[in-house]
């Protein structure tokens, strides 16, 4: 776990250590004909699968991802090794459908993302049922503190850049830039064109805390490995999982509404669900390292619920445990 016990940092000198621990090498810097390159490729894509109509995108963007997943062995590797280290109790069967239906959850995915240039308030409003919006949501914007809307990389995560807008609420969504700066370009554009607003993860931190002081909404992903430095060690699948502890930091200084929510892929309705789960609850005692790490393990434990309930739809070739503690062998 981290060996500084941040819930005592004011935001100012919270923001100073985000700093310090940023330096580290800098990738290479790629070239002009790299980036437009790489641009070309994502704006081809994304304009050939969303040329069709939305159902045919969809089900195209299922076969990509089995293409991508037959033709990329070692991402692969990865989610049977996760699979492996999560649940060991399945059987190889069992492990090779979710291998499977991981493939297609992302291309179903890329289908959908495809047509959000062409998407308009009422069309999300229409594609997307919302379980638990009064009782869940309604009651945590009545309160008027902030809310920490967190997800995962599960079923259609891209959804809540668009959804609380058609909605008719402004969301800040806290995202990793990507080292493509004419890619990031246009990935920004897609996800800013209902009104949300992006923060760089390693640029915004005093922007974080003042969203949430002034009532705001903030998304963030939960689920995704962390350097030891970032995050504290919490039990996910009963493995210890280095966890980010943004949402806890935060809501730990803001006292902001911590929401769960997750957008599940319904084969039967043939449409994303949006699940809006119950607050999490959450005291502070004096012990402040402890807070941390009690409300990052309640915001993973609801993860986990949600991946074992589907876990088809999850990104388990992403290598989750990779960060291990002091001493322990690595996993992958």
């Amino acid at each position: 776990m981290s060996a500084i016990p941040q819930t005592k940092l004011t935001p100012a000198e919270y923001l100073e250590f985000e700093r310090r621990s940023e330096i580290k090498h800098m990738p290479k810097k790629k070239s002009s004909l790299q980036n437009k390159s790489e641009l070309l490729a994502v704006r081809s894509l994304l304009g050939a699968v969303g040329a069709l109509p939305l159902e045919t995108s969809m089900r195209f963007g299922k076969a990509v991802g089995k293409f991508i997943g037959s033709h990329f062995p070692k991402l692969q590797k990865t989610a049977r090794r996760n699979l492996e280290i999560a649940l060991p109790e399945l059987s190889e069967t069992e492990k090779e459908k979710i291998v499977r239906g991981t493939f297609e959850s992302l291309g179903r995915h890329l289908g959908f993302v495809s047509h959000f240039r062409k998407f308009k308030h009422e069309d999300i409003r229409n594609l997307v049922e919302v379980v638990g919006k009064e009782e869940n949501f309604d009651k945590a914007r009545e309160s008027g503190k902030g809310i920490i809307f967190f997800t995962g990389h599960f079923g259609s995560w891209e959804i809540f850049n668009l959804l609380p807008p058609a909605f008719g609420h402004t969301m800040n969504i806290l995202v990793r830039r990507i080292d493509n700066p004419l890619v990031e370009n246009f990935v920004d554009n897609f996800r800013t064109r209902f009104g949300c607003v992006t923060l760089d993860k390693k640029l915004s931190a005093r922007r974080m805390f003042r969203v949430l002081e002034n009532g705001e909404i903030l998304g963030i992903l939960a689920d995704l490995n962390v350097q030891e430095k970032e995050g504290v060690f919490v039990d996910f699948f009963g493995v210890p999982a280095s966890t980010t502890t943004s949402i806890a930091k935060l809501a730990l200084k803001t006292d902001a509404v911590v929401l769960p929510a997750f957008a599940v892929w319904n084969e039967e309705k043939q449409k994303y669900v949006v699940h809006l789960e119950p607050a999490i609850d959450y005291e502070k005692s004096e012990n402040a390292e402890q807070n941390l790490i009690t409300l990052t393990q309640k915001v993973t434990n609801v993860v986990e619920k949600y991946v074992r309930a589907y876990p088809e739809q999850w990104l388990w070739i992403h290598k989750r445990w990779n960060t291990r503690p002091n001493g322990e062998k690595g996993l992958y």
